[in-house]
């Protein structure tokens, strides 16, 4: 039977018959490939149902027995969107004040596709990404790690999403290019805590991901150092990363922070096709973050290296004689610019300590302070380390805060940071916030 052929089944239950199994399922749609999907799929023998869709490729298939019933779409196909848009001005607004290397105009809307089936799409989207040197990466389905289904594959590149439909397109979709793109040493992927995507990918595909830039492990080190080398008690959600780097107002990451907490039963609208457009929306918000959010945090762990090269620069400038006693015998000694990151660690661990609570087991409890104000200077907190010279006193207090802060101190003999200097990225405000929220509804419980 020729695929055209196969259209008066569409919406209608069937029986196919496979050389190893019998199914019983509503068809949604028929591939020009001969291949087709079946809706509340169950197996004759067994009575197993499966959840979603189930994928049959025409080589399979040796009978086709119509059962008389249709669907609740009353025979007519299901048509949902496979493609939409994202405007970068309302979903993404830090980006006029993000450097990107590349020389690309910068578009005002961010395109999401679905591919869900090997015809003209999945082989440009596979060549487009291959041509990247960075990548967001998200994956979504009913649970995690090696025990879950895989449903999503989310790649981002920079003005574009492709949403892979893995429940449709299965194991081939890795055989045609995604283990190629996953496992390149070349191309950078971009994610946010990959521990579940990559344990998921290795179980259920045999693909080892690899080139990885978490934004969750480099949060943890940003933490760290700001704090002088205290750990928080918990790590943070992409919500709440995405909040604290890139300034979106977390009362404005509502889809996102309502994904992360999805029950199982609730995961189980992976499952659904066609799947509906807010879900889209919401799995290419994920993704469209990220690569914004390395650079920040990039700029962030560097600071510190940053602070102390110009600190050296500052002092030869600004006291040419004091490098002059600089003798063989002595070059390699460590210079006071670099020992102040000892005096910069404890006063950054004095003032955690005061901002923050400490569990039981030594870690900082992070996302409830003590107080949103400053503590006022004492003389304790001003007293000055052990071994550094009176004529340093006049140095100025370190500020608190986040790692997104400047919280290094101004090395003695350097020149304070002038107002005319850059500042990084992760400091520059937006003048327009718009709400990203409104497109996620959670079922309500039963």
């Amino acid at each position: 039977m020729a695929a055209e052929d196969f259209n008066i089944l569409m919406g209608k239950r069937v029986k196919l018959t496979l050389k190893t199994a019998s199914y019983f399922g509503f068809v949604q749609r028929i591939n020009p490939n001969k291949s087709m999907t079946l809706t509340d799929v169950v197996d004759v023998k067994s009575g197993r149902r499966f959840p979603g869709v189930k994928l049959f490729f025409g080589h399979e298939v040796v009978n086709v027995e119509f059962c008389g019933e249709t669907n609740s779409n009353n025979g007519e196909r299901c048509i949902t969107e496979s493609e939409g848009t994202l405007n970068v001005k309302q979903f993404q607004p830090y980006k006029n004040n993000i450097i990107y290397n590349d020389d690309d105009d910068d578009d005002e809307y961010v395109n999401f596709q679905v591919i869900d089936e090997f015809n003209e799409k999945f082989g440009p989207a596979v060549m487009d990404i291959k041509k990247q040197n960075v990548v967001g990466v998200a994956a979504d389905g009913v649970e995690s790690f090696q025990h879950g289904r895989l449903c999503w594959l989310q790649i981002a590149t920079k003005n574009r999403v492709y949403l892979f439909d893995i429940l449709l397109l299965g194991a081939q979709a890795f055989k045609n290019g995604l283990s190629m793109i996953l496992q390149c040493p070349r191309l950078l992927k971009v994610l946010h805590d990959c521990r579940g995507v990559a344990s998921s990918l290795l179980a259920q595909f045999g693909v080892n991901l690899t080139n990885i830039f978490d934004t969750q492990v480099a949060d943890v080190m940003c933490f760290q150092s700001d704090t002088g080398g205290y750990l928080p008690d918990r790590v943070s959600t992409l919500p709440e990363v995405v909040s604290m780097y890139l300034k979106v107002p977390f009362s404005r990451l509502s889809s996102l922070q309502m994904k992360t907490e999805l029950t199982k039963e609730e995961r189980e609208m992976w499952f659904a096709r066609p799947c509906p457009l807010p879900l889209l929306k919401v799995m290419a918000l994920s993704v469209i973050h990220l690569q914004s959010l390395r650079l920040v945090q990039l700029d962030a762990m560097m600071k510190e290296y940053v602070d102390r090269v110009a600190s050296y620069l500052s002092s030869s400038h600004a006291e040419p004689g004091a490098v002059q006693h600089i003798a063989m015998s002595n070059v390699l000694e460590l210079p006071r610019e670099l020992k102040e990151l000892e005096h910069i660690r404890k006063d950054r661990q004095r003032h955690a300590l005061a901002r923050f609570n400490v569990t039981e087991h030594g870690l900082l409890d992070r996302f409830n302070p003590r107080s949103k104000t400053p503590p006022k200077a004492t003389p304790q907190s001003l007293t000055l380390p052990i071994g550094l010279p009176p004529s340093q006193t006049s140095r100025p207090q370190p500020t608190r805060g986040s790692c997104l802060q400047s919280n290094a101190l101004t090395p003695a003999g350097a020149s304070p940071r002038s107002s005319s200097q850059a500042v990084p990225v992760f400091q520059q405000p937006w003048n327009e916030r718009v709400d990203v929220g409104h497109i996620w509804q959670r079922k309500a419980p039963k």
